[in-house]
């Protein structure tokens, strides 16, 4: 089955936009709009089940704390509990002096009587009425024509100023949304924009709201851009508006039709934090936000702790944040990919002491957002070396030599390839020392030591267990790994030694990594000690990579038993 003929079937929504000298692609967004969170409105009535009072309460509290200054607390007019929640907020004194508490009514006279009714006391409040001037609406849904639709919109205007100078103790302030603005012809949007900006008296010190919201996505978003652009250029009284966006994400746009209205001259922008409402959702305004943040630009909105947040919307919405959303999902600072986890490690090693971020994968600091590094690097079977020794460097201090890296990353793939599921730093730590620790006690086993000095040369005296008996060995050398080679008396040769502390304080633990190599074969292995005392921690290295050689039948049993005797 094949879908059928787009142009049989659908058509362009929107009218083209005649904006030859359009100025919106040569600017830049340098500062946040105003915010306004619709969590509560268009949001709650986007999910299963609307939220109870418990829950709006907890969201109003989270949206004031992240910085919101209008918050659209619901519809009072067509729900008890959204009209009970306004009196709670109002009588309860929950709503901070620098807050407006925003209510949406349809254009209706019975119901903005009543919105009126659920605002009584409040010390700031907007009121916000919509009706559709779009050709399908006019037609299919109000049986109207383009004068019937503006009759609508001036009509509930009248009304809402009637209401709203009975209740002179509230400082109110008025919103208009010609819904459905995009798929609008902008002669008739204008034309009734402002005809309520006439009645509601628009000017500098009495601004109104004009929202003009892609309802539905019906465009790209440069010709929503145009047609924001062209409103802001033509609409009366614009110094007494306040031009708002509200963008759906049907054709998945909407952040970037956000943006580029603000850059065509919107003032405002409405959406929910992380894109909740109907259908594909309303703008994600955490996206936009920080991806202002992310320019060097402040937001005015905080998101410093981000789970805290994530927490409080999936609790009160019951939908989750995807692991894959912008800045807020559980992987998006996650690198599973072996390039990309070495291309973060390198980053980090430069980026240490550096003011401007500056990381390759990471367009912004996952601490700013309270996420830590733990998750940046995550291991599968599409890890590399990297990603690897970044862990093991993060969570343990062990900085790999790039041979070590190299050889371990295959035993960690072999691992994750068998299992097919991610490994964690903890998981690598345990392979690490199952690997090159733990084999010090396979076929030599150190029992104890002494070492000491003789003359200017380290002697050390050892029992060792092999294969069983119990052996009395004696080296010397310019130092304990030399003495402890002299000891052996194995034809091995020491390639690479270091030593380094993992650990601080009371449980400091030394590591010891060495690679030896058996004389004449050009095969070498890499053997690892830890112990509190550092000689200690190299002759365990030094037994581990021993017994690794045999095990890898580089070295052979007789030649041990020849070197113990």
């Amino acid at each position: 089955m094949m879908l059928a003929d787009p142009s049989k079937k659908y058509r362009r929504m929107y009218q083209r936009v005649d904006l030859p000298d359009r100025q919106w692609p040569n600017n830049e967004i340098t500062k946040a709009p105003i915010w306004m969170s619709t969590d509560l409105r268009d949001g709650n009535q986007a999910i299963f089940e609307p939220m109870d009072m418990e829950q709006k309460f907890k969201m109003f509290q989270m949206l004031v704390k992240i910085g919101f200054k209008n918050i659209e607390i619901g519809f009072p007019s067509a729900s008890q509990i959204d009209f009970d929640f306004t009196r709670k907020l109002i009588e309860e004194n929950h709503i901070p002096d620098d807050v407006y508490i925003e209510v949406l009514v349809q254009a209706r006279d019975h119901l903005i009587q009543r919105t009126f009714e659920s605002l009584v006391g409040a010390k700031r409040a907007i009121v916000h009425i919509y009706n559709s001037n779009a050709p399908t609406f006019r037609q299919k849904v109000l049986n109207v024509d383009i004068a019937g639709a503006k009759q609508l919109a001036v009509n509930a205007a009248s009304k809402v100023k009637e209401y709203a100078a009975q209740y002179p103790e509230t400082e109110w302030v008025f919103q208009y949304s010609p819904e459905c603005f995009s798929a609008t012809e902008l002669e008739v949007a204008k034309d009734v924009c402002d005809a309520v900006t006439e009645i509601w008296e628009a000017s500098p010190s009495n601004k109104v709201i004009l929202n003009l919201p892609a309802t539905v996505e019906v465009s790209t978003p440069n010709v929503y851009a145009d047609q924001v652009e062209w409103m802001h250029r033509n609409i009366a009284r614009r110094d007494g508006v306040i031009i708002s966006v509200h963008c759906h994400n049907d054709r998945g746009c909407g952040i970037a039709a956000s943006e580029l209205a603000i850059m065509a001259g919107a003032d405002r922008v409405e959406g929910c934090v992380f894109g909740n409402g109907e259908r594909t959702g309303n703008v994600d305004v955490a996206a936009i936000a920080l991806n202002m943040y992310s320019q060097g630009v402040a937001p005015n909105l905080d998101f410093s702790n981000i789970n805290e947040i994530i927490a409080t919307v999936e609790e009160c919405t019951g939908l989750p944040v995807h692991p894959r959303h912008p800045y807020a999902g559980d992987l998006v600072f996650t690198a599973f990919s072996g390039s990309h986890q070495d291309a973060i490690k390198k980053g980090f090693e430069f980026q240490k002491n550096e003011e401007i971020w500056d990381m390759p994968y990471l367009p912004i600091d996952p601490k700013d957002l309270g996420r830590d590094y733990d998750a940046v690097i995550r291991v599968n079977s599409q890890s590399g070396k990297g990603g690897i020794a970044y862990l093991l460097e993060a969570n343990y201090n062990v900085v790999l030599p790039r041979r070590i890296q190299i050889e371990f990353s295959q035993t960690v793939q072999k691992r994750t390839d068998e299992e097919g599921t991610e490994i964690t730093a903890q998981e690598i730590w345990k392979l690490f020392k199952e690997t090159y620790v733990d084999t010090k006690d396979t076929h030599y086993s150190t029992k104890n030591y002494r070492l000491y000095d003789n003359n200017g040369k380290q002697v050390v005296e050892l029992e060792v267990e092999v294969n069983g008996e119990t052996q009395q060995l004696r080296g010397e050398g310019n130092g304990p790994i030399s003495a402890m080679l002299d000891a052996l008396r194995l034809p091995i040769d020491v390639l690479s030694y270091e030593e380094r502390g993992i650990s601080s304080g009371a449980n400091a633990k030394a590591l010891a990594l060495v690679e030896l190599q058996v004389k004449g074969t050009g095969k070498s292995a890499f053997g690892a000690g830890i112990h509190d005392n550092i000689v200690t921690s190299s002759i365990e290295a030094i037994i581990a990579c021993t017994n690794r050689l045999i095990d890898q039948g580089v070295l052979s049993t007789d030649q041990v038993i020849a070197a113990a005797v």
